[in-house]
């Protein structure tokens, strides 16, 4: 009788702890939404993409939809994630601008990226590279910062948008050269490299797959990575560091959820998803696109979020660069 009074108030006390756990919510819930804030077929929306279909195929019983929020140099789709309910519905993929960058080029956000936004990890690395028409004649950094610092018409360079990492890194170069440069915006990269080919620029830093398929062509000439070492996508080409500029960038995505978000969420779509990352199936499809994988905690993304407002809040201020 004894044995079984004390069998039935360990029941007894076990009982609220089994209750509250049978009572946590499972990741993932019937229906989640990856919001992509850039259009289909952009690079964010095929590393979203890639994360959906592999979240999928683990999750059968759930359903992952990628969902395009295009607009505002990301800042739309990054604020849906940050207003979105934090219960695990909700994911986005965003990046550098409008995680960090855009606070220095904006007067207001709609949203506070160090307080709504909950990091789950980093994604892809996408190298950014200085490319130049052929018909300039120049082979090197330093031949190009020659003609830079000449006098006359100052040369123009091309970008992906105002406020863009292209556009950023450029006139970091040109601030490291203590040389002007004129600015000519456009919609993507495709025209950006449709103007360094025809001339109407003398210079751009784009994403090295935007630029690679050209070079066969011989119609363009990359004079340097900015990434801080060596692609190992273009062993041969110096980074810019190497070249005597001290300018350094690369256009990275990740993972995010609404602030909020359970820790315990957090960490399981982090597991999952670095594991998705390491696949030699899903590195076989980004290495298409020049992009690595870069798998990393929520610490180390939210680390890199405040590290890009100090890399570029003294170019942005020096260059009085503005998007409102």
């Amino acid at each position: 009788m004894k044995s079984l009074a004390i069998a039935a108030l360990a029941l007894a006390l076990a009982a609220p702890a089994l209750t509250a756990h049978a009572a946590e919510p499972a990741w993932p819930p019937k229906i989640v939404k990856i919001i992509v804030p850039y259009a289909p077929g952009s690079t964010p929306d095929l590393v979203g993409r890639i994360v959906a279909d592999d979240l999928q195929a683990r999750h059968p019983g759930a359903s992952f939809i990628v969902e395009n929020k295009p607009g505002a140099g990301g800042n739309i789709g990054t604020d849906a994630v940050a207003k979105a309910e934090p219960d695990g519905a909700t994911l986005g993929i965003s990046l550098g601008g409008p995680l960090a960058i855009n606070t220095l080029l904006f007067s207001k956000l709609p949203y506070d990226p160090a307080k709504d936004i909950a990091p789950v990890t980093m994604l892809t690395s996408l190298p950014s590279v200085l490319v130049v028409p052929t018909s300039l004649n120049v082979n090197s950094v330093a031949e190009f910062l020659a003609m830079l610092k000449r006098k006359g018409t100052p040369l123009a360079f091309g970008s992906i948008g105002a406020g863009s990492l292209s556009h950023l890194t450029m006139e970091a170069i040109a601030q490291r050269a203590g040389a002007t440069m004129v600015h000519i915006p456009y919609g993507g990269s495709p025209q950006a490299v449709t103007a360094v080919i025809r001339g109407d620029v003398q210079a751009a830093c784009l994403p090295a797959i935007a630029v690679t398929p050209q070079l066969a062509a011989g119609q363009v000439k990359i004079l340097a990575v900015a990434t801080a070492q060596r692609s190992r996508f273009l062993p041969d080409v110096p980074t810019l560091k190497e070249s005597g500029i001290d300018v350094e960038s690369d256009a990275w995505n990740a993972l995010i959820a609404p602030a909020g978000t359970p820790p315990a969420f957090v960490a399981q779509i982090n597991d999952e998803v670095n594991d998705i990352l390491t696949k030699p199936s899903v590195r076989e499809r980004l290495e298409t696109q020049l992009m690595e994988p870069v798998p990393s905690t929520p610490g180390a993304l939210r680390a890199r979020m405040d590290a890009e407002i100090r890399l570029w809040s003294d170019v942005i201020k020096r260059g009085d660069i503005r998007i409102n």
